[in-house]
């Protein structure tokens, strides 16, 4: 009799681990909605707290913020994102011949564009005001656009990249760089002044929770 080796786990077990993510990040995205919604005094006071130190220092330190300003609205910025899921969508596509694969991923990215202004419309969060502002952005401020999209993106790339099996070396490169960007554009949008520390905590939420039914959906159309 042939046995299963421990270190090659069936397939099957992926969607139950993405379903399980999906569930666990919706709960916390719901509490951290009914706490914001309620402005629950002690996360509002962190989120104060936070904001005024990290303007002060981003009033300080001019170059910094203008370096946070070009990640943020050139590197990071969610457009930067669309093009890179369409660059990968060509790959797919010329490379791969997965055009289900690509409209699973455009569809996904335009989910994600569609919740995160539904959100906002329906929170109707203020942005930070200063009365020296550093940066400006439009639109509510719950949850971060930015963070979302940046998470969702990088994140399906990352799964992507497994899915095909990329090479230890390259998957690791990229798994250090997506994490660095996911981390430093919410990082450069509390910088800024133009988001609370919970509208990127949220945004983080969300896309990762996008990204679990969206490879739950994957793994059930192409086991």
């Amino acid at each position: 009799m042939h046995n299963q080796s421990v270190d090659s786990p069936p397939r099957a077990s992926e969607p139950r681990t993405a379903v399980r993510a999906a569930i666990a990040l919706a709960l916390g995205s719901l509490l951290l909605l009914l706490l914001v919604a309620s402005d629950w005094g002690p996360l509002m006071t962190l989120d104060r707290v936070v904001a005024r130190t990290t303007h002060g220092w981003a009033v300080e330190e001019s170059g910094l913020t203008h370096a946070c300003r070009i990640l943020t609205d050139w590197v990071w910025d969610p457009l930067t994102m669309r093009i890179l899921c369409a660059a990968v969508v060509l790959w797919l596509v010329l490379r791969r011949s997965a055009w289900w694969t690509a409209l699973w991923l455009v569809v996904t990215v335009a989910v994600t564009s569609g919740v995160q202004q539904a959100m906002k419309a329906a929170v109707g969060r203020e942005r930070p005001e200063w009365p020296d502002p550093v940066d400006s952005a439009h639109y509510a401020a719950y949850p971060s656009g930015h963070a979302m999209t940046a998470t969702v993106v990088l994140g399906l790339l990352l799964w992507l990249l497994h899915h095909y099996g990329a090479g230890r070396t390259w998957f690791r490169t990229v798994l250090v760089v997506a994490v660095f960007s996911v981390t430093g554009v919410g990082v450069t949008r509390v910088w800024l002044g133009v988001h609370w520390l919970t509208d990127v905590v949220a945004g983080w939420l969300l896309g990762a929770m996008v990204v679990a039914l969206a490879v739950t959906a994957h793994e059930r159309r192409h086991p």
